[in-house]
């Protein structure tokens, strides 16, 4: 009886290994082709982690990374007691947030609206028309909108003042400017991710809107009883995503966009790194500043996805 017990422990790795190379044997092309893939996550993902020993060192460039002599946690005091960086997290936090709540819904409700159109050619028109944004870079975005929200010459103070009312500088005005940099990212983002939620949508079972018909619901309710529900895990899925980079407010965006007039309410994680690189040549600062948002992320998508997954969720892993 042992004997047979010992015998089957040991074939089982053997069958184990056996399924695998029989499996990527079957599916050789699907391997082969996510080779580039993978040697694209090594070199610019995996890589580069390696770098993060200078958050932890005096770095010299002459002296380079391995030489640079160990500090410990120094870095992470000095951020730490850094005057400006309540205000810059404060800032990241807001900023996010309200990208969060009012960018995240919409290309959902352009997903659904875009699916409710019944002439297929302005349907892939407008579809064509809201995802093009998405491939011009936020340097001819940002001009655009200076020049749209000029007080002087721009389109929208030009209706403001058509009713009587006094032209408003919302590029330095620090109550707006939040509020520009939410627009324009709903603009220029929201086309390109309502292709992921318009390919859900399309995988709902269509007999499922048959039936609703039968039972005498119109479209609001189809939408609301099956439309969303069958959204719910690739919206559960990229709303985690976007909670894992709660921290990341958009780089390139706010360093074209703001200006002195709004540092207060627009200074972000990202800026302060960009500055305290490049300005002072404090990359083991700025390094552990990088860590210190990667680690929170971290945390934040961890937990999110546990509580997805008590929720009864797939999560992201």
């Amino acid at each position: 009886m042992n004997t047979n017990i010992s015998s089957t422990r040991t074939v089982q790795p053997t069958r184990v290994k056996t399924n695998l190379w029989k499996t990527v044997a079957k599916h050789w092309d699907l391997y082969l082709m996510s080779i580039p893939g993978l040697i694209f996550l090594i070199i610019f993902r995996y890589t580069p982690m390696y770098g993060v020993v200078i958050a932890f060192k005096d770095y010299n460039i002459i002296q380079g990374v391995m030489d640079s002599p160990w500090i410990g946690l120094e870095h992470f005091r000095t951020l730490f007691a850094y005057d400006e960086f309540p205000k810059v997290i404060r800032n990241t936090l807001v900023i996010s947030l309200m990208k969060l709540v009012f960018g995240f819904p919409a290309p959902i409700v352009l997903a659904i609206l875009v699916n409710e159109m019944r002439h297929v050619f302005l349907k892939r028109t407008i579809q064509t028309i809201t995802y093009i944004p998405h491939f011009i870079s936020w340097v001819v975005v940002g001009g655009i909108a200076i020049d749209l929200l000029s007080p002087s010459s721009g389109i929208v103070n030009s209706l403001i003042k058509a009713f009587g009312v006094e032209p408003i500088f919302f590029m330095a005005d620090p109550g707006k400017f939040r509020w520009v940099l939410v627009l324009t990212e709903i603009w220029k983002e929201s086309g390109w991710a309502a292709i992921i939620y318009l390919a859900a949508i399309l995988g709902i079972n269509t007999e499922l809107y048959q039936a609703s018909i039968m039972d005498g619901a119109n479209r609001f309710k189809q939408i609301w009883h099956i439309m969303i529900p069958g959204m719910r895990s690739t919206i559960i899925v990229i709303l985690l995503l976007r909670i894992g980079h709660l921290l990341d407010a958009g780089l390139e965006q706010v360093l074209i966009m703001y200006n002195p007039a709004v540092y207060d309410v627009s200074d972000i994680i990202d800026t302060y790194v960009f500055r305290e690189a490049f300005g002072k040549m404090e990359f083991g600062l700025t390094s552990a500043a990088g860590l210190f948002k990667s680690v929170i992320g971290c945390i934040l998508l961890v937990c999110a996805n546990w509580f997805a997954r008590r929720m009864g969720e797939e999560g992201v892993y």
